[in-house]
């Protein structure tokens, strides 16, 4: 196996020196420059380099502001209707969904990735990767944290500055370093 196939079936893979990974990173990476670079007003170009980072993504359906950074790209799916705020990181060793209408909040960051907690293994450039899954209607307060392996239910709302360690059922609000359920998601807006 490649080491992109053993990431990509969730075993452990060189993830430091593997010449193709390496590649793969620094080909998407360039792309984010040009995008973060890009004026916003320069809407065909953040377009076009969009699509160029996420390929499975049909990108006049979302909005991304940038600063936008990713690991590999391949590995995203967002749903239609979804909102990034600036400075979202999504390191996508493994894949990263998010449903549809999620509102991400600024500086949100999602780590897939798992290194070994032995130095001379982790100094191997050794790790694996599990998937994040966030559900259709999620709200991500800002500078939310969601580690790997991660599911956060539809319609569940994350508190500002949270780090999400494990499953989140659907329509909870949650929050907290680490995050916990708090209540049902029972608010209505009210009509004056």
């Amino acid at each position: 196996m490649t080491e992109k196939e053993k990431m990509m079936a969730g075993d452990w893979y060189d993830a430091n020196f593997d010449k193709g990974l390496l590649a793969e990173r620094i080909r998407v990476k360039d792309f984010c420059f040009d995008f973060n670079n890009a004026r916003p007003s320069e809407v065909d170009l953040r377009a076009e380099l969009l699509k160029k980072i996420l390929p499975s993504v049909e990108v006049t359906a979302v909005e991304i502001l940038s600063p936008f950074v990713v690991d590999y790209g391949f590995n995203i799916r967002i749903g239609a209707g979804s909102f990034f705020n600036h400075g979202c990181y999504l390191m996508d060793c493994a894949p990263i969904t998010f449903g549809s209408h999620c509102f991400v909040g600024p500086s949100c960051e999602f780590y897939t990735a798992i290194h070994p907690l032995i130095a001379e293994e982790r100094n191997k450039g050794l790790e694996r990767a599990e998937a994040i899954t966030i559900g259709d209607d999620v709200w991500l307060g800002g500078g939310v944290i969601v580690m790997p392996g991660v599911t956060i239910g539809a319609g569940s709302v994350i508190g500002a500055g949270s780090v999400v360690t494990k499953n989140i059922p659907s329509g909870m609000i949650a929050f907290g370093n680490p995050c916990r359920v708090v209540r049902p998601v029972v608010d209505r807006m009210l009509t004056v």
